[in-house]
């Protein structure tokens, strides 16, 4: 018994150490996203492969904390100075515009309003939280290609977060967009303040601790993040939205800090985040996949290659609107690939639609294997395809401010 409950503690710090290790090997061949190893380790480990490391509560706590800080990585990414203008207002538009067709394509598959909502919420997500890493790895965070990405997996995260607040709350969607409008208002003033202060103080303190058993940045952001998770957990909000909030407001907070010290904080927080939290989500999304009720239906194993041609096709087009003028083909098809990988987010709808019978188990497995799917492969073949691109002469810069269409 002690060795059941204690299976799960030892074997993910396990694949979580093994996972890099695998992709380094492979990588000398062809490089494969960390993730890939960490969520297909993590699928042969669970239950419904080998069955060493059964899921119990505390793997599944830590793992909604890992979630948790994904998205505060993720929104401690956007540089609004650097996508507003043009990106980001194409990839609003792009964003709506799948919706509305992901919907429509959502009434025919699953038959009904309610399953074509979560259909249009889930497929319509970009996973930014898990193409930043890559996006910096590959060198692309301050191109004009890495600014496209970003522009469109910040909407393409925000946006269904606001989406699942309004129309998956359960309340009714006016007391709901209400509810959503007060959280909004009350970041929108912590944002502002903390975009409008110096923080000095802070950041002597940030300064003095950097290197001693204090730490205090790292203990500011961790309740930074626990306030506006909380916060919207207390509204009836999904948490995410506060944790994708509290990553905005801590990068104002840091952003006049000694650049040495901002750097040293950001490698602190990306070493808690992308050396514990976050892998232990992707392995923990492995090992709590159906793969039973998937196999076991077969309308559903049918319409998981259906899926990700919807996302490649609606979601990934979408994503074409924000390509950077004279973007050559290569850096078009990686943008649609990029913007066409979606995983966290699906996860966190078709958990809703289960628990309120809205979504059979099936069907759900079925919308995260194609999320799965998309993270496997998109963001190689994206890579892949925009490596090809990087030796051609580079297109001259776009202000910031552009106002063209």
């Amino acid at each position: 018994m002690l060795i059941d409950s204690m299976a799960p503690v030892l074997m993910v710090p396990l694949v979580v150490v093994l996972a890099p290790l695998l992709a380094a090997l492979v990588g000398r061949v062809v490089r494969v996203p960390l993730v890939v190893f960490e969520v297909v380790l993590g699928l042969l480990i669970g239950p419904a492969v080998l069955g060493l490391a059964p899921t119990d509560g505390f793997v599944d706590d830590l793992a909604e904390v890992g979630l948790a800080m994904l998205f505060f990585l993720a929104g401690n990414e956007i540089d609004f100075r650097q996508i507003n203008g043009r990106p980001l207002r194409r990839s609003v538009t792009g964003w709506l515009v799948a919706v509305v067709l992901m919907v429509g394509a959502g009434l025919l598959v699953a038959g009904n309003a309610a399953g074509a909502v979560y259909l249009g919420v889930a497929l319509t997500s970009t996973a930014l939280g898990a193409l930043v890493p890559l996006l910096r790895d590959a060198g692309e965070m301050r191109t004009r290609f890495g600014t496209a990405v970003v522009a469109v997996g910040a909407v393409g995260e925000f946006g269904p977060l606001i989406a699942i607040s309004v129309f998956l709350s359960g309340r009714d969607p006016g007391v709901a967009t209400v509810v959503l409008l007060a959280f909004v208002a009350v970041t929108a003033v912590a944002i502002w303040l903390a975009g409008r202060a110096t923080h000095r103080g802070v950041h002597r303190l940030i300064n003095a601790t950097l290197h001693t058993s204090g730490q205090f940045a790292v203990r500011l952001v961790v309740l930074v993040l626990a306030l506006l998770a909380g916060l919207s957990y207390v509204l009836g909000l999904d948490m995410l939205l506060g944790a994708f909030a509290a990553g905005v407001l801590m990068r104002l907070v840091l952003r006049n800090a000694r650049p040495a010290d901002a750097v040293l904080v950001q490698s602190k927080l990306e070493g808690l985040g992308f050396g514990f939290l976050v892998p232990v989500f992707f392995v923990h999304t492995g090992m709590t996949f159906d793969l039973r009720a998937l196999l076991d239906d077969g309308r559903a194993l049918a319409l998981l290659p259906v899926f990700v041609a919807l996302m490649l096709v609606i979601r990934g087009g979408s994503g074409l609107l924000t390509a950077p003028r004279g973007a050559p083909r290569t850096d078009r098809l990686a943008l649609t690939l990029l913007t066409a990988t979606g995983l966290p987010i699906i996860i966190a709808v078709t958990a809703i639609g289960v628990e309120r019978d809205e979504l059979t188990a099936s069907l759900a497995a079925s919308m995260v294997g194609a999320g799965m799917v998309t993270v496997l492969l998109f963001p190689l073949l994206g890579l892949l395809a925009r490596g090809r691109s990087r030796g051609e002469a580079p297109v001259q810069t776009e202000p910031a401010t552009d106002q063209g269409t």
